[in-house]
């Protein structure tokens, strides 16, 4: 009895870690988004360097979490939810991977229009207000899985349609501007690949809020136009 009440304390304390690391790589995410943020609205280019530098942190964390996944799913075979859980955390940390992915292709598009000197500063509040958006539904989707707040969840799935609505705004004001200003043109393109990556964010929130509602309560809620919890 107590080697089996051992060997599920263990079980516990590996998913207990497993969960640490995914709200680790999350809060990196995070942090770089800010920054790549903070580049763009104060044209600071050491912050940019220091994104892409830190990208390949982001990269190592997926590699190991899913090394976890494998040696946990191979030494402790889970079933039933701790199985979902970890299959779960596989296909979360790949969005916060992806997520990394556009942010760093935001940072690219920063330093390209530093490099240019020439800024569109008719969309720098609205990329702001979208920026703001995409990363209050990261840091809700990741607090819904540190809870497993099935109902947080789901307001985080309906959230993306106001972050797709902002998105599409920015792109109508953008196209706009480069009608009244061609010499603007290139610099516009790059902050539309920004807000693009940042609608994207929102994306990759909402797939880790879907994957709550599975590891709770075993429905798969992707592609579905209802992803209120029952």
């Amino acid at each position: 009895m107590s080697d089996t009440i051992h060997l599920s304390r263990q079980f516990d304390e590996d998913l207990e870690r497993l969960r640490t690391s995914v709200l680790q790589m999350g809060g990196l995410v995070e942090t770089q988004m800010g920054m790549t943020i903070k580049a763009y609205t104060e044209k600071t280019s050491s912050t940019v360097l220091t994104v892409l530098e830190n990208d390949r942190e982001v990269n190592a964390l997926e590699k190991a979490i899913d090394d976890d996944c494998i040696h946990i799913i191979a030494k402790r075979q889970p079933t039933a939810s701790d199985l979902r859980l970890i299959m779960s955390v596989s296909k979360m940390v790949t969005d916060l991977e992806r997520s990394g992915d556009e942010i760093k292709k935001m940072a690219k598009s920063v330093r390209r229009i530093q490099e240019r000197d020439l800024t569109v500063h008719i969309a720098n509040t609205d990329v702001r207000h979208l920026a703001k958006l995409a990363s209050s539904q990261l840091r809700r989707a990741l607090d819904t899985f540190a809870r497993l707040d099935t109902t947080e969840a789901a307001a985080v799935i309906i959230a993306d349609e106001e972050l797709d609505t902002e998105f599409k705004s920015v792109v109508r004001q953008l196209i706009t501007y480069m009608m009244e200003d061609p010499r603007a043109i290139t610099t516009s393109l790059d902050i539309i690949t920004i807000a693009r990556a940042i609608e994207r964010l929102g994306d990759h929130a909402k797939n880790i809020a879907e994957q709550v509602i599975y590891i709770v309560e075993g429905r798969d809620v992707r592609h579905t136009k209802n992803d209120t919890p029952k």
